[in-house]
């Protein structure tokens, strides 16, 4: 889950190492502002500053999102097909879009008319 703390040089930091990888795990794993990771951890009693927690991405993030790219699982085979309509550019389209079992989205296509058929390869992927 984490990066091994012994990879990361952690010096001359004031919070323990677990917790600023802890920090920018949340950051980069999860959809959420630096001020979200703050008031995570201001929650479980530990006072950092967002700018704080900003800094420790840009340091300790790299290695950390390369990690997580290395510990994501495969797409679900699993999926089904949402459409929405909307309008882009004034125009209005059907939205078509393949939903895994995880809520990602890992194809979607725009289509004019609504007969249109729907790619069968968007269910497959």
């Amino acid at each position: 889950m984490h990066e091994n703390p012994a990879r990361i040089s952690c010096k001359r930091y004031r919070v323990k190492p677990a917790v600023r990888q802890h920090a920018a795990w949340l950051y980069f794993r999860f959809p959420l502002s630096p001020r979200d990771v703050e008031e995570l951890l201001e929650h479980r009693g530990i006072d950092v500053s967002d700018e704080t927690i900003r800094a420790w991405t840009v340091k300790f993030g790299p290695k950390i999102a390369a990690s997580l790219q290395r510990h994501k699982l495969p797409p679900s085979s699993r999926s089904h097909l949402d459409e929405i309509v909307c309008k882009i550019g004034g125009e209005r389209g059907f939205l078509w879009h393949a939903v895994d079992d995880e809520g990602d989205v890992p194809d979607l296509v725009v289509e004019k008319r609504r007969d249109t058929p729907a790619d069968p390869e968007l269910l497959q992927q």
